[in-house]
Order: structure tokens, then sequence, then C-alpha cells
């Protein structure tokens, strides 16, 4: 895209997708024929039959893609994921030239997810799967063959994304609307429980946001799973920071201003909620190779180390 502008039609001549970054502040208007979705506020993304603009949060929907297909595509994977493949090689992008060199957390984050989801449908067959700020994720393909039935929901921009590439259908549904907001509880069926997910979102809310979100949660939705990824405090400061967390040269992560350290979730969750809640700190599995495995290794089986390391949680509200 080196030489080309937000707005400037471009196309590609193999059919590929162009992805188009538009820099924060800055809002490019497509012309009103083009225009398909926006979002209030100093970020943006489009979509338009000639690519896909994206900036601040939906713009990480390529970074964990970029994690999670090359992953997927090794002969020593530990995630098979064809569709995130599929996608991953539909867009005309330099991923490693943004992002840097691709690792796998977001696939272990994935594989972490989805043996939560495939243990909580087992014990409830008829729960719902709700999956929030989903992005690009393609769990509903590596756990097609449960029968269940699924509600991704993401503000307006990524979902436009997402449904170039993975379109809804009568057990697949998408709502348009950010997880902060209430609206989209009322599309879940009600007296069954929920499989809730939320794969590097909460970080990016406010403190307080976190905490009435999941108190709306936990009132709306009792007997049910709630999935989500933490950040510790320190790297939720970094984030914060005049530098920021640099990926690479080109990309530096959106702010992340909710970081909660791994000895406080328990207490956290249930003053948010009620001393019934269970709250379990799964981790992430083991990184598969390279150096970073024994360092892992090593933090995680730190009792001072271990504390300050991301993690996922799993809660289950009880009424």
């Amino acid at each position: 895209m080196q030489g080309h502008h937000p707005g400037q039609e471009v196309r590609a001549s193999d059919g590929r997708l162009h992805i188009v970054f538009i820099p924060v502040g800055k809002i490019a208007v497509a012309p009103e024929n083009q225009r398909t979705t926006v979002r209030k506020g100093s970020r943006m993304s489009k979509i338009t039959d000639n690519g896909v603009e994206l900036s601040g949060v939906p713009e990480t929907m390529l970074w964990t893609l970029h994690n999670r297909a090359t992953e997927a595509m090794r002969k020593d994977r530990i995630l098979d994921d064809p569709k995130s493949i599929e996608i991953y090689q539909s867009i005309k992008f330099d991923y490693e030239g943004h992002f840097g060199k691709a690792e796998p957390s977001h696939a272990l984050r994935s594989l972490a997810f989805d043996r939560a989801v495939r243990e909580f449908i087992q014990q409830n067959p008829s729960a719902t799967i709700i999956n929030l700020g989903e992005g690009l994720e393609t769990q509903r393909f590596r756990c097609a063959d449960l029968d269940a039935n699924w509600i991704s929901v993401d503000v307006e921009d990524a979902i436009a994304v997402r449904e170039r590439f993975i379109e809804p259908d009568d057990r697949h549904r998408h709502v348009a609307g950010s997880a902060l907001d209430p609206d989209w509880m009322d599309f879940v069926p009600k007296n069954q429980p929920s499989c809730i997910t939320a794969q590097g979102l909460f970080m990016y809310f406010q403190p307080s946001d976190v905490k009435r979100l999941i108190g709306e949660l936990a009132r709306r939705f009792p007997e049910s799973c709630l999935m989500f990824d933490t950040l510790p405090r320190w790297l939720s400061r970094k984030t914060m920071s005049s530098d920021g967390w640099k990926k690479s040269p080109r990309y530096t992560t959106p702010p992340m201003p909710w970081g909660i350290n791994r000895n406080e979730l328990s207490s956290t969750i249930r003053e948010w909620t009620n001393d019934r809640t269970t709250v379990t700190d799964v981790g992430y599995p083991n990184f598969p190779r390279g150096l970073t495995r024994p360092l892992f290794w090593f933090f995680s089986s730190m009792p001072v180390l271990r504390n300050i390391t991301p993690s996922i949680a799993r809660i289950h509200f009880q009424s």
C-alpha cells in the first residue's frame, strides 16, 4: 500500500483485499456510495469495494489473525485453523512488516478458549455461545462440530470487516454494537446458560467499564460462564505511557487501561459480583517451542513472577 492514501481507489490484480490504516486523529471520509460503517470518535474503520481501512482497536483483529494463521500454517502447529489461513491469505497486507514476526500467543489463547467452550457445551448442551469483540476470530469453524447457537457481538466497523469473510446464518448471529452497551443482551435466549467469551477485549476498556459489564453479566446471566484474558498492571501502564507498547517499528498497540495482577483476580471479581461466583485462573498453555518455552515455565512456576504475567480467567456466575 506504499504510495497510496486512505480513500484512494486501489484494487489488487489478484482480487485480494487491501488494508489501509488511518492515523489516529485523522478521519478519511469515503464517497457516500462507498460508505458502509462509521464509528464515532477519533478512530474509524471503513470498508469499501476497494479495500478495508482500519485503525485503533479494530486494527488488532489483523494482529491476532497474523499470529493465529501463521501458527496454523506451521507443520508443528498447535492450532488447526484453516479458516484463519484462508482469511489471512485473502488480504493483501504486509503483516510481518507491520506487526513484526508472528508468535504463538494468540494461537495459545484461542486453544485455551476452545477447550473451555467445548467443556461448557458438553455440560450444558442447550447453552448459547456469545463471543464479545470477536473481530476475525474463527472459533465457530474450529468448533463446528458443536451443536450450539452462537452470537458474535462487535462494533459496527468490525462486524462489517468480519462479514466480508464470515457470514452470519441461522445458528451464527452477528450483533453490531459495543460489548459495553447492554442492548445486545436482549438477543440472548432467556432461561438457559450461556458461555460468554472475550478474547483480547477487556484490557481496552476503562476499569470502571469492566466492573460495570461483569456485574451486569452476573445479574443477567446466572449459571453462565465468562472467560476473558488479562494483562498485568505493569504491562497496562506500559501501553498507557508516552512510548506505548511497540510490537514493531511500525506498530504500537492501542492503550490498554485495564490491568490486573493474577493474585487480585478472585477477590476483585467476587467484589464486583457476589461471594458465590467461582473464579478460576486458567492461565495460558505453555509455549510450544523456542526460548520462550523455558522462560514461560520459569515465570509460571515462581509465585511472585507468576502474578505479574498475562493470564486467562474463567468465571462461573451463581444466582
